[in-house]
């Protein structure tokens, strides 16, 4: 089954949000256009209660982008973003939401984060969306959204470690950090990814 997992398409992520990805906006009408496409279609949204610990003002002193140790772990500090209830934490207004069946939210805890779609960044516990997709018979799992770099990027990953087949496409997902990004695709094709562009569907 041909599966769009769309990663956090939320206004916080969006130009002029909390924690914007420059040019993120630009995906929404590229996903609105693919989603026929899909046989199924999921969305992930992060949702933080608003004491979560990966934001920067919840530690006395420290700044956004630094970087500390948070329960064994290394995390980077944000600014608060995707706050639960908060109309940052919606979905663009101008994505098309209807054809999706299941949302499933992240970064919940707020002693640890959840980059992944999948699972919180210490592995510690599954949003269920692996369970969810196996139960619904998918095995092409194609992503979208935001950041490429960050939230796209490592739920593609674990859904390789789980045994999906995994496909970026491209150009419906935008990076936080361009520059980096080119290793990031690199190691999506030395993990078993393919990335290819919306026309290429």
């Amino acid at each position: 089954m041909k599966t769009l997992i769309i990663v956090d398409a939320q206004i916080d992520f969006m130009p002029g949000g909390a924690l914007e990805v420059k040019g993120g906006d630009r995906i929404i009408p590229v996903i609105n256009e693919i989603l026929p496409h899909f046989e199924l279609v999921v969305a992930t949204q992060d949702w933080h209660p608003a004491n979560h610990k990966s934001f920067a003002v919840n530690h006395s002193g420290k700044n956004v982008f630094e970087v500390i140790e948070l329960n064994g772990l290394e995390q980077k500090l944000w600014p608060p973003h995707c706050v639960q209830g908060t109309k940052g934490a919606d979905f663009h207004p101008a994505l098309e939401t209807k054809p999706v069946e299941a949302i499933f939210r992240k970064g919940m805890d707020p002693e640890i984060d959840s980059y992944s779609g999948l699972y919180d960044n210490g592995y510690k516990k599954s949003t269920g969306l692996s369970g969810y997709l196996e139960q619904k018979g998918a095995s092409d799992l194609y992503f979208c959204g935001l950041a490429a770099d960050i939230c796209v990027y490592f739920s593609l990953l674990d859904a390789l470690k789980e045994g999906f087949n995994a496909t970026l496409i491209e150009d419906a997902a935008v990076p936080l950090l361009p520059k980096e990004f080119e290793s990031i695709r690199k190691d999506i094709i030395k993990k078993g990814g393919k990335i290819i562009n919306s026309k290429d569907l």
